[in-house]
């Protein structure tokens, strides 16, 4: 039985400044399933179930009932330490066809550990046909800041974010190396064709520090967004050969207190679209082109681990830097660690944690 009430919340939105006519978001958003252990991610199967990955290595089913399976077999041994483990669980765009998944986790052990992308046939009871086709490079050790988020583009490449590994921050400057990047590939594992450097093939764009949101909307822009230290978290537009300036550039202070950089732009670095000073720990990112709430058409939704809920920031479309932001989902009162639309346009939020939760937000 579940602990968590089904929660309806009516919520206003000042529609125009000028007139004050609300516009009503009526939702209802209820737990789905429970005792989750750190899930960290979740996708869509085509009957309404879901894949879950736990940030210790299991993949679940979970029925549209919020039946939870035991764990399936034929998963990749994850290296679960510190922050690293299982992270992302996405379907190929053929998935209908080809049954294949790409799941995104940290490998190795504590000398030498790695962000790494396995491609495989998922079934309800496991997987086969289990193969690595990305590894970043050079391999770190410690277990900080590994990224992991994947999103396909709209021609069918893959995108992964990786992180600076937090003692290995000037690499993320440093196109040789796969730290803080965002990184290119095709469905198996090859740099895609035209990335910006010839050089250095994988790499799409640069200067992360601890990319953990990435969502592309149907146009094919591409929203992501990092971790900064103490602030400067950020969401960013990302485009091809860009760098986004960390650890040159931060609107963020080290946890001492000191200077990461004097600098928050510099000539030839890109600046983030939207950045959180206090820090919120964005974590999960969603924009909403669902049809069930059109009012939410094109926002942009983001789970917030300081203050336990979720942010919606509407783009204003004549001026990309001009966001507006509000907190949203408040009931769910617990670290949201993923948030993501359902082909039908359900929102799902993840909870994070031993007891973690999946909840539906659908219209009342």
């Amino acid at each position: 039985s579940m602990k968590y009430p089904s929660i309806t919340v009516l919520f206003f939105l000042l529609s125009s400044i000028t007139a004050p006519v609300y516009a009503e978001t009526d939702y209802v958003i209820e737990p789905l399933a429970e005792g989750l252990n750190f899930p960290w991610s979740v996708e869509f199967l085509d009957n309404g179930d879901l894949i879950v990955a736990e940030l210790g290595g299991a993949i679940r089913h979970v029925d549209n009932n919020g039946k939870v399976s035991e764990p399936i077999s034929g998963t990749p041994i994850v290296y679960r330490a510190g922050q690293g483990g299982l992270f992302d669980v996405l379907r190929h765009p053929n998935f209908s066809e080809n049954n294949q998944i790409y799941l995104s986790y940290a490998s190795g052990n504590e000398e030498a550990n790695a962000t790494t992308v396995a491609k495989a046939t998922w079934n309800q009871t496991g997987l086969t046909n289990l193969e690595v086709i990305f590894e970043a490079t050079p391999s770190k050790y410690a277990a900080l800041h590994y990224g992991g988020r994947l999103a396909w583009l709209p021609d069918n490449t893959l995108l992964l974010t990786t992180g600076d590994g937090f003692d290995f921050r000037e690499g993320a400057q440093d196109r040789s190396t796969h730290f803080g990047k965002t990184i290119r590939m095709n469905e198996n594992g090859e740099p895609a064709k035209d990335n910006p450097f010839s050089e250095y093939p994988f790499v799409y764009s640069y200067g992360h520090r601890n990319p953990q949101g990435l969502a592309v909307s149907s146009d094919g822009t591409i929203y992501q967004h990092e971790h900064g230290p103490q602030g400067g978290d950020e969401i960013n537009i990302i485009a091809p050969g860009k760098n986004y300036g960390w650890p040159i550039i931060t609107y963020g202070l080290d946890y001492n207190g000191a200077y990461v950089s004097p600098f928050t732009e510099m000539e030839g670095m890109t600046q983030p679209l939207h950045v959180w000073t206090p820090s919120i720990a964005p974590s999960g990112l969603a924009i909403y082109e669902g049809d069930l709430f059109p009012e939410w058409k094109g926002d942009l939704f983001v789970g917030d681990l300081n203050n336990q809920h979720v942010k919606r920031l509407t783009l204003q479309q004549n001026a990309a830097v001009a966001i507006t932001e509000e907190a949203i989902f408040t009931e769910v009162n617990a670290r949201v660690r993923d948030v993501r639309v359902s082909p039908k346009g359900e929102i799902y939020l993840i909870t994070d944690g031993e007891n973690g939760v999946i909840f539906r937000v659908s219209p009342r």
